[in-house]
């Protein structure tokens, strides 16, 4: 379907790539853009073609600065901005219960909530020169929605200086802290993304979707809870054709013929 806010490829790897692209905005986190990208992302998640997706920018310098400011402020009743605001937790679930891997492609700066996103995606690479941070402080707004999975994924003390600070940090920095799994230069970043995007596609689909499963619903739960539930798990992907299929290519040294079950 054609989208206002973004765009939306699919290549012959099965690998979907969503692109934000409202430039004249510097891809701000607006309410029709949320709406898009979270349908966006439903279709990817429902297409039995797309074995992995992609989220990067059309914007030459940003990937989004972030939520839509001029909609905080606005004249509105308080319940009607309260019920827009949910449009910000269903997305970062949807990443986290897609059911296939996830690439944020940062070729630009990831502002405000829009780290949020990033964060919820399981890999990220970066463009060198790209810079991360979470400066709402600044402008009276504070990062609560990013709160979450800033505070799962990197060091307390560093997501605590990100958040209460507002400073900007390079792509070096954000890699150094658990940000971002790799910077690459920009001649290489297109290259990149595309290895590992077509790598991620290659694999097992339904053993995939078990594993992203399994991450999302294991991450809060007691050790010895965990524990029982991804056995459980594994018991499950023992049943599937596809391990067979994978441990007798092994064995005869050849490629996998997944089918998907």
């Amino acid at each position: 379907m054609p989208y206002a806010t973004l765009r939306y490829d699919l290549s012959l790897a099965g690998v979907a790539t969503v692109a934000l692209d409202q430039p004249e905005t510097r891809n701000a986190l607006s309410d029709e853009l949320l709406d898009e990208l979270t349908s966006a992302l439903e279709a990817a998640r429902d297409d039995a073609g797309v074995r992995c997706v992609v989220l990067t920018s059309t914007h030459e310098q940003v990937f989004s600065s972030g939520g839509n400011l001029a909609a905080f402020a606005a004249q509105a009743p308080l319940v009607h901005k309260h019920s827009a605001t949910e449009r910000f937790p269903r997305l970062f679930r949807l990443l986290g219960e897609l059911g296939k891997p996830t690439i944020c492609a940062a070729n630009g700066h990831v502002l405000a909530g829009a780290l949020a996103i990033a964060l919820a995606c399981d890999l990220v690479i970066a463009r060198e020169g790209v810079r991360f941070g979470t400066p709402e402080i600044d402008v009276g707004v504070f990062p609560f929605m990013v709160m979450a999975l800033g505070y799962r994924n990197i060091p307390r003390k560093k997501c605590s200086e990100l958040l209460l600070l507002g400073e900007q940090i390079s792509a070096q920095e954000a890699e150094r802290i658990g940000i971002v799994n790799r910077v690459v230069p920009s001649e290489e970043f297109d290259g990149a993304v595309r290895g590992w995007a077509e790598k991620l596609a290659s694999k097992s689909p339904v053993l995939m979707k078990l594993g992203k499963d399994a991450i999302f619903h294991q991450q809060d739960m007691a050790l010895a809870d965990a524990l029982e539930y991804l056995r459980s798990q594994l018991t499950v992907a023992l049943s599937t054709e596809d391990i067979r299929e994978g441990v007798g290519a092994f064995f005869e040294k050849r490629e996998p013929k997944w089918k998907g079950q």
